[in-house]
């Protein structure tokens, strides 16, 4: 197929590609190249992409209207991931306005992008951040996400919210992943795993929020890529028996779904560390701090209609994912 894939540079951008690009399909990508962290890796994890024929790289912004408009007329892809967005829950208290510009205003491009040149299938990210106040666990996109705590994770339930009206007004079929603390090589250097490395390694403190009470759904990259990919494949339906009178919030009467992809297994902060101490075979020095504002204290993803709908469930263990990370980190920063 021919699939515009939008933040190629993107820790999961860059995944998803390489395994489309393998399996033979012709990806468009799309990355503007921002320094919301360091540009040299975003252009290193770009350089594997454009050794393929089947892969053209575009330097665009989302909230381009115009260039986004020109791009899908010119190209006219049957399929799209849009993965593009400003990242980052405590950036978000920082600058509000990159969030409203790349997350709101780009989005609604890309869906204006689908609408007016007959893409089959858009599937866009979206983050186990809606979940925000709940505590009823494990989370379930059935549930209710309508109190978010961080401008962040706003934007992506909005993002769920103009999907589903573009699927209901114009019968585009659209899914929304919510993806659990993805982790694993060539991730994000404002993530943990990778800030916790690079201070152990340099003998260096780390930041322990929440006094490590955290448990969190850490999901390997390769199963998030296998997860966003098998959903690419099973264009979104309606669900004839919803209803209503009691609407389900994770379906629609509209070509409309939500997935959560996590490993369905939260783990404690204290013993990601302790995996990670391991690996790097060097103890950690630890600055416990409090929760931090815009975090939540636990995830855990209810994975039940991934299984059911695409046959799918994260099975990488941390242990595999970490060491995995490690053997990366080691290698590229030598």
């Amino acid at each position: 197929m021919k699939i515009l894939v939008t933040g190629t540079a993107g820790f999961i951008g860059h995944a998803l590609t390489l395994k489309l690009l393998a399996r033979g399909d012709e990806v468009i990508g799309v990355d503007n190249l921002n320094d919301y962290y360091d540009v040299q890796l975003k252009k290193d994890r770009l350089a594997h992409l454009t050794d393929h024929d089947t892969f053209t790289d575009k330097r665009l912004n989302l909230e381009d209207e115009e260039g986004i408009r020109s791009l899908f007329q010119a190209e006219k892809p049957q399929r799209v991931v849009n993965l593009a967005a400003q990242a980052g829950v405590r950036y978000s208290l920082e600058n509000p306005q990159a969030y409203v510009s790349a997350n709101l205003t780009g989005f609604v491009n890309i869906l204006e992008g689908c609408r007016h040149n007959e893409v089959e299938h858009l599937v866009y990210a979206s983050s186990s951040s809606v979940y925000g106040a709940n505590t009823n666990m494990p989370f379930s996109i059935h549930g209710n996400v309508d109190h978010p705590v961080s401008l962040y994770a706003a934007t992506k339930k909005s993002n769920e919210l103009m999907a589903h009206t573009y699927s209901h007004l114009f019968n585009l079929p659209t899914t929304g992943l919510r993806f659990f603390t993805v982790y694993g090589p060539w991730g994000r250097p404002d993530m943990a795993l990778f800030l916790f490395t690079r201070n152990i390694l340099a003998g260096l403190p780390i930041d322990v929020f929440n006094h490590g009470n955290h448990r969190r759904d850490f999901t390997y990259i390769d199963d998030i890529v296998e997860g966003v990919i098998r959903t690419l494949d099973k264009v979104a339906e309606p669900d004839q028996h919803w209803s209503s009178d009691k609407p389900d919030p994770g379906t629609s009467a509209a070509p409309y779904r939500l997935y959560n992809i996590g490993s369905n297994n939260p783990v404690k902060l204290m013993d990601y560390i302790d995996v990670l101490e391991k690996c790097l075979g060097k103890k950690a020095t630890k600055n416990l701090l409090p929760l931090q504002q815009g975090d939540v204290p636990e995830t855990y993803a209810d994975v039940s209609d991934l299984v059911a709908d695409v046959g799918y469930q994260p099975e990488t263990r941390i242990e595999e994912g970490i060491a995995a990370f490690v053997e990366w980190y080691r290698g590229y920063y030598k």
